[in-house]
């Protein structure tokens, strides 16, 4: 299915379309305020196994995030953190960064890394944020498979490329070329791993 939403006045209907999808295990490809990504319900392990096909990668081993409506799900899906850390994502979120946490026990043991710990996103995009306030909980998000970004700007291209493997692809207009900018705040300093749309300079807790 192919659905178009208007980037600051989503359709409540079309949002409920999608609602539905994900919570009957489907997956979609969405826009945020980086580049499109394909997502899933977070609770459904089938689904999750579906990205992990189409992206040819173990669920171990992948760069999956969490997207998050705002900073209130940081207390159910990430270990308690310090007022001044809070403060950094404060700062910086809604926005092109996904920062790495520890996890905490109520996140799905297949999207835990070995390290036990999880990406944190809330991009700048009504569209993507709308989903997940709906949905009542966080948006499993990864990139799109293969490396020519450019190709994926597009909706209606990238549409021809995934009409097949997945549920629902979104049109929220014109997609970026640059991801997310990814911070690992889980050694207590922040460590930038990615330098992507978002600016960073090292922030002292």
């Amino acid at each position: 299915m192919f659905l178009t939403l208007h980037p600051t006045n989503p359709q409540p209907r079309n949002i409920r379309t999608i609602v539905d999808c994900l919570l009957s295990g489907g997956v979609i490809i969405y826009p945020t305020d980086t580049i499109y990504g394909l997502g899933c319900d977070i609770f459904q392990h089938k689904a999750i196994e579906r990205i992990c096909q189409i992206k040819q990668i173990n669920p171990e081993k992948a760069q999956l995030s969490f997207v998050c409506y705002d900073l209130s799900d940081l207390s159910i899906y990430t270990k308690s953190i310090s007022t001044p850390l809070y403060r950094i994502l404060k700062n910086h979120l809604p926005g092109p960064y996904t920062f790495i946490l520890p996890a905490s026990k109520e996140v799905p043991k297949i999207l835990k890394s070995r390290k036990n710990t999880i990406g944190l996103r809330i991009p700048d995009n009504l569209i993507a944020r709308t989903i997940v306030k709906e949905l009542g909980h966080p948006v499993l998000s990864t990139s799109l498979p293969g490396e020519n970004v450019e190709d994926y700007t597009d909706p209606e291209i990238i549409n021809e490329h995934f009409k097949n493997q997945v549920d629902i692809v979104i049109d929220g207009g014109p997609g970026h070329t640059v991801p997310s900018t990814i911070v690992d705040y889980t050694s207590g300093e922040g460590i930038m791993l990615r330098q992507g749309a978002g600016e960073w300079a090292s922030v002292e807790l």
